[in-house]
């Protein structure tokens, strides 16, 4: 939890500050390519519309934490089925 509340300082202030840019943008714009082109997502750059960019940091991280714990617990209850099918027999 902490980490992720962390994040922002990392992926916004400290990107800003040193002018960091992911490595990927930098070869699409080297080959100019529309970046909608290739890629769409709700929450392009980890933002969320209409909030500050720090807050839509964490809410983006959080999100991908919802999505690794759900499919974790969904491949944890298909073992758990498949495990005691075959300890019953």
């Amino acid at each position: 939890m902490t980490l992720l509340l962390l994040s922002p300082i990392f992926g916004v202030i400290l990107a800003e500050e040193l002018g960091y840019h992911e490595p990927l943008d930098i070869v699409a714009e080297e080959l100019k390519l529309n970046e909608s082109e290739f890629t769409w997502t709700p929450l392009k750059d980890y933002t969320v519309p209409g909030l500050p960019e720090w807050l839509g940091y964490i809410i983006c991280g959080a999100l991908g934490v919802l999505v690794i714990v759900f499919t974790g617990y969904i491949i944890k209850t298909a073992l758990g089925r498949g495990k005691s099918e075959f300890s019953s027999s």
